[in-house]
């Protein structure tokens, strides 16, 4: 059975939430109300066409008996942070950046596992093979992200000042149409714009990952007030999750196959694009590192005034 798919705007999305209405009926919200063997049914948020965010089109396949998915698809990540917020979807794959963002602001949000690693990629012109090589170019990148503080660190670490950088922010779907125009001399971006760009005689001038934040990316997160109110529905959403994540690791030819037929896009290209990607779903201690090591930093570069504590970052509890 396939799980029911909404694709929703975000300005849609917000006046929802606005209005006091709901995507859908019959959902978490009131899971603990629920008469025994009624099937409750969770709204989960993600980004369409991205193969890293691709899991909850799938959770259906592998959930726990009582559950049911409905899928709802936004176009930021920071879209699916209001989105839980709100109350309009009841867990997100989302980015751990925009995360941490809302919670070291107070907002009610905790990540409950981890759903896939890397997806980024530093692609330049033949003129651009090293962070030196960017002085006095125009650069790409995406506010806000954990890309922007990868590229911050890969700056500092070669020592170059981004004040001798024309950085530009491009939004995501842009990105490697703008460098295939040469508007772009280099971009820190992310899937599938690095892969496209490559294939089109861009060249990779660093190593996204050589920093402390690692390939950390993007996990599973709902709020702490469904932990706290059903933490068994939460408990089932994420076996459902690890189950998913588990799957997709080696069956890449056939969800992969799957998600190019439902929106479209060239094959090859996500073919590339998925080699840059590791699924996953733990929250290993090295990961937690990761998670704390982003806050940090990003509180180092002003993207928030104090970085949270883990605990109130993470939750392990049911992945463990």
């Amino acid at each position: 059975m396939s799980p029911r798919r909404l694709l929703v705007p975000a300005a849609a999305l917000a006046a929802l939430a606005l209005t006091g209405c709901s995507v859908g009926t019959g959902t978490a919200a009131d899971a603990a109300d629920a008469a025994p063997g009624e099937t409750v049914t969770v709204k989960v948020g993600t980004l369409r066409g991205q193969p890293h965010f691709y899991a909850p089109f799938l959770y259906e396949d592998h959930a726990v008996d009582g559950v049911e998915f409905e899928v709802v698809t936004l176009d930021t990540t920071p879209a699916l942070s209001d989105a839980l917020v709100a109350g309009t979807v009841d867990f997100a794959i989302s980015g751990v950046t925009p995360t941490i963002s809302s919670i070291a602001q107070d907002r009610d949000l905790k990540i409950v596992a981890s759903a896939a690693d890397g997806g980024a990629g530093f692609v330049g012109n033949d003129e651009v093979a090293s962070p030196a090589d960017l002085v006095g170019k125009t650069v790409g990148y995406i506010q806000g992200s954990a890309q922007e503080v990868a590229m911050r660190l890969t700056l500092e670490e070669a020592g170059v000042d981004p004040e001798d950088i024309d950085l530009v922010t491009v939004p995501v779907p842009e990105m490697a149409g703008q460098f295939a125009a040469g508007d772009l001399d280099a971009f820190f971006g992310v899937e599938i714009g690095a892969s496209i760009a490559l294939q089109n005689g861009g060249q990779e001038f660093a190593d996204p990952y050589a920093t402390p934040i690692g390939k950390v990316n993007i996990g599973l997160v709902t709020t702490g007030e469904l932990i706290e109110q059903d933490p068994d529905l939460v408990q089932k959403v994420v076996d459902t999750h690890v189950a998913t994540t588990d799957w997709m690791t080696g069956n890449e030819d056939e969800w992969l196959t799957e998600m190019v037929d439902m929106f479209g896009g060239d094959q090859a290209i996500f073919d590339t694009a998925i080699e840059n990607f590791w699924m996953r779903s733990d929250l290993s201690d090295e990961y937690l590192g990761q998670l704390e090591a982003l806050a940090g930093e990003m509180a180092e570069i002003g993207f928030i005034e104090d970085a949270p504590a883990i605990e109130d970052i993470a939750d392990t509890s049911f992945v463990e």
